[in-house]
């Protein structure tokens, strides 16, 4: 039970991190989140018993005999809240609640005011429907006594008011269903917007995806240890190695941001909604059942509260299974999703069995836990099909007695009837969604913990160090790439690859990096762009739009051919002509040819060979012309000659350059060599002049 608790109070505490910071900054807190909610159902509810009432009186002043005729009941019913405090008391609640509004003015700003006027739309179109639903019980309560009693003129009447009240229904809840989805998408919208920026943010989306947080270690090594030599070791590692470990349980976060977030917001409005309709209900169906039968009343509590906690005990292991169940046919359409990215590879390598065994896997690990799955859904959907059963009768039990003393006419079976099984299904929300409810638990869990991990990811450069402070292992930007006594190590290994490296490189010089494979080449590169961690020195490089890295393998994105190019500077930068003539400066002229529209979409990856795509980004180099730049095997696709014009378009434009590659010709454009062992050692060099 104690599991049961905390899982429902971390669930609760996810659901209000990923839906209040919509509705209300989260610095506000739960309380006011909790206060706002409450208040907006006491405006919705006092503003409309003042329409009610309004609209009684004017029919009364109107046509005087029309309530009398065709609602009898419901005036002095009205009436008796007024008379009473019932009525002061709404009122006063709505006040209070527009004055809570009011005084959360300043944080409703931001466009946050629309779902606030739509959820109080929906709260007033829940409540009219509730109202015309308690009023078909006193409907159908008259139809039964006008069959029994042979009454024709008053059962057409009655029917005639029936048929009025659907009519009515129909189009408030036409609107009720447009409304809740449509608040959905708008939220939905928002959320991923929301989570696709913290994504993007500070490369959280490397880190996640290379499968290790190196930024966050980084960031919590350097932010815990900052003037502090006497901590153990032992213990800052083991608390960066957690939290890479926490980075690496971020699976498939396309899925998160785009299915998640749409699942997550749909289904968040849709249970708010049908525990706002549960709640409704129940109050305004037990008190139709007190007016019938105290004891019927209790008996239908007692039974709901029993029911309830049967099903709650019996499903505790679903939000585990349907949680692990999200998970694994996440990774079986991620394997998919693989396949058809890296289908020629597959296909060269004959890889097709080994693809197949692989998805078999994803595939039977998906269906064995769907099966567990299916078997607890079974069992609590029979405990819920004799619960519902079971409670079809227990109203005759209680009023046949009454009827049979004749302390109660033939019409209350029916009206009691439609009230035992209103507040059934209110009280019993639980029960009968409980499968759905521990689907939704699993989905908050799963959103919100990527959600907190992009988040800390995005705000990890905060956390290294105080502005302006200069510490071990921070990088700065400069006029030039700058390293000082650094000590590369790999995140989550000890083994360094580089120990005490220093050099400079100015804007012209040529550096050239060999080393035997595994050395630590593409690592010295990725430290020097920003993307890995140091374990100490210094970094500096130069400001952002001046250092640009070129990889073996250039992405290509989906867009046209003027996207490509322009990549990743705003397409509208560049003319036509401009892109023309670099086209032909890297040997692409038979692009043009091929495709004359710069707006053309294609399947770039899979039209364009690997050596067109590399000389695709040296177009983009040449087009965004920084002062320094980073090559990876950058022409290991070209030819000689391809690679030599392509070299002394970067030595015309007197780039700083930083080479990795293992052709001896890459010698004649360096006027430096650093050549790396693999055991943490390394040779600077000058290179002859060709």
């Amino acid at each position: 039970m104690r599991g049961w608790w905390s899982s429902l109070l971390a669930s609760l505490g996810g659901l209000r991190r990923l839906s209040q910071p919509y509705f209300l900054p989260l610095e506000a807190g739960a309380v006011s989140f909790a206060l706002l909610l409450a208040a907006l159902v006491a405006v919705v509810v006092g503003l409309s018993l003042l329409l009610l009432t309004a609209a009684l009186a004017f029919s009364s002043a109107l046509i005087p005999d029309w309530q009398a005729r065709f609602l009898p009941g419901v005036a002095p019913g009205v009436m008796a809240l007024w008379q009473g405090p019932i009525g002061w008391t709404l009122l006063g609640l709505a006040a209070a609640g527009a004055v809570a509004f009011w005084s959360y003015r300043g944080q409703l700003r931001q466009g946050r005011w629309q779902p606030w006027l739509l959820l109080g739309l929906i709260v007033l179109l829940i409540l009219v429907i509730n109202g015309i639903n308690v009023a078909i019980s006193f409907i159908a309560r008259h139809i039964d006594n006008a069959l029994v009693n042979h009454q024709s003129e008053a059962f057409w009447r009655i029917v005639a008011i029936y048929g009025l009240a659907l009519m009515m229904a129909l189009p408030i809840r036409a609107s009720q269903f447009y409304l809740i989805p449509r608040v959905g998408v708008l939220w939905r919208q928002w959320l991923s917007q929301r989570l696709l920026a913290l994504y993007l943010c500070q490369r959280a989306y490397y880190s996640l995806n290379a499968g290790l947080d190196a930024g966050l270690t980084s960031s919590l090594i350097s932010g815990r240890t900052s003037g502090r030599t006497d901590g153990p070791r032992g213990r800052v590692e083991q608390t960066a190695s957690s939290v890479a470990d926490k980075a690496r349980e971020i699976d498939n976060p396309d899925q998160r941001i785009s299915q998640d977030t749409a699942s997550f917001t749909g289904t968040s409005l849709s249970v708010a909604v049908g525990i706002l309709e549960a709640v409704l209900s129940f109050f305004s169906f037990i008190v139709v059942l007190w007016t019938i039968n105290s004891h019927l009343a209790l008996l239908l509590i007692i039974y709901a509260v029993f029911g309830t906690a049967l099903v709650l005990l019996a499903s505790g292991r679903l939000v585990a299974l349907n949680g692990e169940q999200l998970r694994l046919e996440a990774d079986f359409r991620y394997g998919l999703v693989r396949l058809r990215d890296n289908a020629e590879s597959i296909a060269f390598y004959r890889g097709e069995a080994r693809e197949g065994e692989q998805a078999r896997q994803r595939l039977g690990r998906a269906i064995s836990n769907a099966q567990r799955l299916i078997t607890w859904e079974a069992l609590i959907g029979v405990i819920q099909s004799s619960y519902n059963d079971f409670s079809n009768f227990l109203p005759w039990l209680v009023i046949a007695p009454l009827y049979f003393a004749r302390q109660v006419d033939f019409g209350v079976f029916g009206q009691a009837g439609i009230a035992f099984s209103q507040v059934l299904a209110s009280v019993s929300f639980l029960v009968n969604n409980i499968d759905r409810l521990a689907a939704f638990s699993a989905s908050i869990q799963r959103l919100e913990s990527f959600q907190s991990e992009v988040e800390s990811l995005a705000l990890r450069p905060a956390l290294a160090a105080p502005p302006g402070q200069r510490q071990q292992g921070r990088a700065a930007s400069a006029g030039a790439i700058r390293l000082s006594h650094v000590q590369l190590t790999p995140p989550g290994s000890d083994r360094p690859l580089i120990g005490d490296l220093s050099f400079c490189l100015e804007q012209g010089e040529r550096l050239l990096v060999m080393g035997p494979s595994g050395c630590g080449k593409t690592s010295l590169l990725r430290l020097v762009s920003g993307l890995w961690p140091l374990s100490s020195g210094q970094v500096q490089r130069p400001p952002v739009g001046e250092l640009m890295f070129i990889p073996q393998k250039p992405y290509m994105l989906l867009g046209s051919l003027r996207e490509q190019l322009c990549y990743p500077q705003d397409p509208v930068a560049f003319s036509d002509d401009q892109l023309r003539h670099v086209l032909g400066e890297v040997l692409l002229p038979d692009l043009l040819w091929r495709y004359p529209d710069l707006e053309i979409r294609q399947d770039w990856p899979r039209l364009l060979s690997l050596g067109e795509q590399q000389r695709l980004a040296f177009a983009r180099l040449l087009l965004c012309s920084p002062r320094f730049v980073v090559l990876d095997e950058a022409t290991s696709a070209l030819d000689g000659a391809a690679e030599q014009l392509l070299y002394a378009q970067l030595l015309r434009r007197r780039m700083g350059l930083i080479s990795v590659g293992h052709r001896p010709s890459l010698r004649l454009y360096h006027d430096r060599l650093l050549e790396l062992d693999g055991r943490g050692g390394w040779r600077l060099g000058p290179l002859p002049t060709p």
